[in-house]
């Protein structure tokens, strides 16, 4: 099989398209045949250098990737054989290997596919859904809430805008640039607006000083993310789940001085790591959300934005996402 070895770390160009032996699924696995593997923003941190926290060191080389959709083609000894030929998704936990063309994961983390569910959209689900559904427990709006989205084009962004939406709140909508700003539109916002250009923040006072944001939805950190929290009206909610986009150089993180938060009576719900553990009882509950948003997608009530790189371009796809040239869920095809 093909797949995308990093056998130092470093820039992108590190990924390199190689053949490799086939895995074998081993007791208790499945060997799934990839048409969808997720590219998260993790994993070009982790192919720049080890990270601390939680994400061990790999072994080089390694195979990136924890996120894959695909057909079972193969089960390992003690296996329902009736995965066999079943179209499935799988979050392969801290395991790597989803960018190859086989990857091999344990049967209790698949979930079945619906025919009319493409892929593309599952793999982007199993991760990024899963995260949005956990964001979802700290801070769900109502008809009430003026709802501010930064990154609103990307993989979490866009589908808290197409949540927000239907739940009847005000949505506003910020990402970066004319492309971006049009597929916020396209979700649903009721405001888009282009945080790369001055005064961005004026027009959303502009347009909602009467209905001032009650709930800021925020994963980027750095001058946007605290322009965005002065918007915040009396009472508001602020739900940060990173600070992935933050300035090169700047304080990543957005939090209003604990005297100004108190007198306007901001109240800031971390939700990465422990609180979102604390939240749903345990990592091992992560499946139920896995659950819940793989539900949202089959509805019909959350489609993803996916942006597709071939297989052998990983390289050019970890580039896109450190330049911010994506547009949703990047996914990379075999």
């Amino acid at each position: 099989m093909h797949a995308v070895r990093l056998h130092a770390f470093g820039p992108p160009e590190n990924l390199r398209y190689e053949e490799v032996p086939d895995p074998e699924p081993g007791p208790g696995q499945v060997r799934i045949a990839v048409a969808a593997a997720g590219v998260h923003v993790v994993d070009t941190a982790l192919r720049a250098g080890p990270l601390g926290g939680s994400f061990p060191v790999p072994d080089l080389p390694t195979v990136p990737g924890r996120e894959v959709a695909g057909t079972v083609d193969a089960v390992g000894e003690g296996t329902d054989a009736s995965w066999l030929g079943r179209r499935v998704v799988a979050h392969l936990g801290m395991v790597p290997g989803g960018y190859a063309e086989l990857a091999v994961t344990g049967a209790d983390r698949l979930h079945a596919l619906p025919d009319e569910v493409a892929e593309s959209h599952a793999v982007a689900m199993v991760g990024t859904g899963r995260m949005t559904m956990g964001i979802l427990r700290f801070a769900d709006p109502g008809p009430g809430d003026t709802v501010l989205v930064l990154a609103a084009a990307g993989g979490i962004g866009a589908l808290l805008v197409q949540h927000a939406k239907r739940r009847g709140a005000a949505v506003i909508g910020a990402a970066g640039g004319r492309a971006k700003t049009a597929a916020v539109a396209d979700l649903g916002a009721d405001l888009a607006v282009d945080h790369t250009r001055e005064g961005w923040a004026d027009r959303v006072r502009a347009a909602y000083g009467d209905r001032p944001v009650s709930l800021l939805y925020e994963g980027v950190g750095g001058a946007n993310a605290r322009a965005a929290l002065r918007l915040l009206g009396p009472g508001g909610v602020h739900v940060t789940y990173g600070s992935f986009s933050a300035e090169p150089g700047a304080d990543a993180t957005a939090a209003l001085p604990e005297r100004e938060a108190a007198e306007r009576e901001i109240v800031s719900r971390p939700v990465l790591g422990q609180p979102l553990f604390d939240k749903i009882g345990g990592p091992e509950n992560l499946p139920v959300l896995e659950r819940e948003s793989l539900a949202a997608l089959a509805s019909g009530a959350l489609t993803p934005l996916t942006h597709h790189f071939a297989l052998s371009d990983a390289a050019g796809a970890h580039r896109a996402i450190e330049t911010r040239a994506t547009i949703g869920k990047v996914v990379l095809v075999p």
